[in-house]
C-alpha cells in the first residue's frame, strides 16, 4: 500500500496536479511487481517525455531582454521588473544611476557627486530576475536581425576598445539624449553642459579655477572681470536653478574667501523667449524674474546666442536685431536636448529619418516594431489623432451598422475611445461634457438625447478635439513613470496575451493587450536660491517661499534611489548648513 501511495503521489506530480494520473490498476500491478515494476514504468515514461535538461533547452528558454541605458527610464524599468522568465542584459557606458535633479547642487558643492550616484550593480543584485550588466556603449541597433552592436569602455578593456554584438528578443531603449547646440558655432568647443555628474564636477572645478586665476596679483581689472563673468544660456528649470545655486555659492562662501575680487563677479542668464520658466505658472515666472533682479543676476530675455569663441560670446537681441559681444570666464549651456547618433541611425533604418526624435505608440513600442520599446528623453509618444481615425471610431460605435449613431451606442464605447484618445477625454473635461448630446449641442445648438447622427455630423462634433494634443515633457518624472509602466507590462506579458485588458481596437477586432501609458503629473519645483523655492502642484496649486524649500528637501530626499544615497544627500545638506560649501578644486 505504501508503494501505491508513493506512485499516486508521483502520478499527481507528473501530471501537474490535474487529470486522472496513472490508472489505479497499473498502480496495483507496479506495487505487486516491486521496485522493478516501478523502474520499468519510469523507463517507459522517460522514452516519451522530455528530460529536465530538454525542457531547459526548449520549453523553458528565457526571453532575452536587452536594456540600453541606466538613467531614469532604464533604472526604473529594472527596479520594477519581477518576472524571472526573462534573461536581462543591461548595456550602458555609465555603471551607476544618477539623481540628475540635484546636478545643479553638485556644481556648487552643496551636494557631493557620489551622494547622488548609486552603482547599477547594487540595484540589480537583489533582484530575482537574472540581470547582467556590461559597461559599454551601443553604437548601432540592427532592428531587422535583432542585434545591438556595442563598443566596450576603454577603461574596462585591457586590449583597447573592442566591438561586440548582443542578440535580443526584446529591446528597451533608454539611452537618453545629448545637449542641443542648434549647430551654433563654438558651442561644442567652448561651453560646458549640465547633463551628467562629470559635467557638474567640471563646472565646479572651473568656477574655483576662475577665482584662483582672478586672484593672481599680476592681473588688471579687465582681466578679472572677464574671468569672473559667468554666463548661463537657457532659462528653463536647469538653467535657472544653476544660476541660483551659483549666486548662493558666490554670495555665501566664495565672497568670504576672495574678498578682494568679489566685486568683479557677474552672472548673466540668457533666454531666447520673453520670460524664463515658461512651463511654469505666470506667478512663478514673475517672482523668479523679480528675485533674480534683486539678487543682481543679469537677466537678458529675448537674447539669442549666435557664436561662441574662446574669448567672447556673441548675443543677438531678437527685437532690435543688434549683435553684441561680451568676454566671459565660463559658459554653461542648458537649452534643451538633441538626438544621439545611434538613435538617428535607427530612425533612418525604420523609416523615421525625417523626425526629430524616435516615435513610439501609446504602449511605448517603436512604431513599426513589436519587440523594440523606447522610453525617456530619446523617444516621444506619437499619439494618434481622432480625426485620422474618425471613420473607424464611428464604425466601432455603430454596432447595428445603421449608418447613424445614437447616444446609447456612443456612451457604450466612450470609455474605450477616451482611453485610446486621451485628448477626447481632456476635451470633454474642459468643456464639462459627458455625452454625444453635449458634443452636438456645442456644434449645432439645442439637441435632444434621442438624436441620431451620421458620420459628417460626428466629424463636425469632434473637429476641435485634436487641438488639445500635447507632447510629454522631457523630464525625469516622465521617464521614471514610463519605466514603471513598461516593467509592469513585461511582468504580465503572458497573462495579458491570454486575457487582454486594454481598450477596444479601433481599427481591428478584440482589445489591446495593455492599457496605454498615461502620464500622471505630480508637480514640479523651481529652486530660486536663498532658501526659496517655487512649486507648482496638481490642481493649479502654487507655493513660493522658504516653506516650499523644506517641501523640496523632503521630496528630493524621499525620491532617492536607495537608503544609502538618501542618507548621503541629507548629510550633505546638514554639512552645508554647519560648515558651508566646499571650495576646493578637487
Amino acid at each position: 500500500m505504501q508503494r501505491i501511495a508513493l506512485l499516486e503521489r508521483f502520478s499527481r506530480n507528473f501530471n501537474g496536479g490535474g487529470g486522472s494520473g496513472i490508472p489505479k490498476a497499473l498502480l496495483v500491478v507496479c506495487a505487486v511487481s516491486g521496485g522493478a515494476g516501478f523502474v520499468a514504468y519510469s523507463e517507459a515514461v522517460s522514452n516519451n517525455t522530455p528530460t529536465v535538461a530538454d525542457l531547459t533547452e526548449t520549453q523553458i528558454k528565457k526571453k532575452r531582454v536587452v536594456v540600453l541605458g541606466t538613467g531614469w527610464a532604464g533604472t526604473s524599468f529594472l527596479k520594477n521588473l519581477n518576472d524571472p522568465s526573462y534573461d536581462v542584459q543591461v548595456i550602458s557606458p555609465r555603471n551607476y544611476f544618477a539623481f540628475t535633479p540635484l546636478l545643479p547642487s553638485v556644481t556648487s558643492g552643496t551636494v557631493e557627486p557620489r551622494s547622488i550616484a548609486e552603482p547599477i550593480r547594487n540595484i540589480i543584485r537583489k533582484k530575482k530576475v537574472e540581470i547582467h550588466y556590461s559597461e559599454a556603449e551601443c553604437i548601432k541597433i540592427d532592428a531587422q536581425n535583432k542585434k545591438v552592436y556595442c563598443l566596450s569602455n576603454d577603461k574596462t578593456n585591457l586590449k583597447g576598445r573592442e566591438e561586440f554584438a548582443v542578440d535580443f528578443d526584446y529591446l528597451v531603449i533608454a539611452v537618453g539624449a545629448r545637449p542641443n547646440t542648434f549647430n551654433i558655432p563654438g558651442v561644442e568647443e567652448n561651453t560646458l553642459f549640465l547633463k551628467e555628474v562629470e559635467d557638474a564636477q567640471k563646472i565646479r572645478k572651473t568656477v574655483i579655477e576662475c577665482f584662483e586665476k582672478a586672484d593672481l596679483p599680476n592681473l588688471d581689472d579687465e582681466a578679472r572681470k572677464k574671468l569672473l563673468h559667468f554666463v548661463v544660456v537657457g532659462g528653463g528649470p536647469t538653467g535657472v536653478e544653476f544660476a541660483a545655486q551659483l549666486h548662493d555659492f558666490l554670495a555665501e562662501d566664495l565672497s568670504k574667501l576672495y574678498p578682494t575680487i568679489k566685486d568683479f563677479v557677474k552672472i548673466t542668464l540668457l533666454e531666447g523667449t520673453d520670460h524664463i520658466l515658461n512651463m511654469f505658472d505666470k506667478r512663478i515666472t514673475a517672482f523668479a524674474e523679480d528675485k533674480f533682479k534683486r539678487d543682481g543676476i543679469n537677466l537678458r530675455t529675448g537674447s539669442m546666442v549666435v557664436n561662441v569663441s574662446d574669448k567672447d560670446i556673441s548675443i543677438k537681441d531678437i527685437k532690435s536685431g543688434s549683435i553684441s559681444s561680451e568676454p566671459y570666464g565660463m559658459i554653461v549651456w542648458s537649452t534643451g536636448i538633441g538626438t544621439r547618433p545611434v538613435m538617428i541611425d535607427l530612425m533612418k533604418q525604420i523609416g523615421q529619418g525625417n523626425r526629430r526624435v524616435l516615435a513610439t505608440d501609446e504602449w511605448l513600442r517603436v512604431e513599426g516594431s513589436d519587440t523594440i520599446y523606447a522610453l525617456g528623453d530619446c523617444a516621444t509618444i506619437n499619439q494618434r489623432k481622432v480625426m485620422e481615425d474618425i471613420a473607424d471610431i464611428f464604425k466601432k460605435a455603430d454596432k447595428d451598422n445603421s449608418g447613424t449613431l445614437t447616444v446609447k451606442e456612443f456612451q457604450e464605447v466612450l470609455k474605450d475611445i477616451c482611453e485610446r484618445y486621451p485628448q477626447l477625454e481632456l476635451y470633454l473635461k474642459n468643456k464639462q461634457m459627458h455625452s454625444l448630446v453635449d458634443l452636438l449641442k456645442a456644434s449645432k445648438g439645442d439637441i435632444k438625447e434621442s438624436v441620431e447622427v451620421d458620420i459628417e455630423e460626428f466629424k463636425s462634433a469632434l473637429s476641435q478635439v485634436d487641438m488639445l494634443m500635447k507632447n510629454l515633457p522631457a523630464t525625469a518624472q516622465v521617464a521614471s513613470q514610463q519605466g514603471v509602466y513598461l516593467a509592469n507590462c513585461f511582468n504580465r506579458m503572458e497573462e495579458c496575451q491570454k486575457n487582454p485588458e486594454g481598450p477596444l481596437r479601433i481599427r481591428g477586432e478584440g482589445r489591446h493587450r495593455f492599457h496605454p501609458f498615461r502620464y500622471r503629473h505630480l508637480g514640479q519645483f523651481a529652486p530660486l536660491g536663498g532658501e526659496q523655492t517655487a512649486a507648482q502642484l496638481p490642481g493649479d496649486w502654487v507655493s513660493i517661499g522658504h516653506s516650499t524649500q523644506w517641501l523640496w528637501y523632503s521630496v528630493y530626499a524621499s525620491k532617492q534611489v536607495s537608503w544609502r544615497t538618501r542618507a548621503l544627500v541629507v548629510s550633505d545638506w546638514l554639512r552645508r548648513f554647519i560648515f558651508g560649501r566646499d571650495s576646493s578644486s578637487l
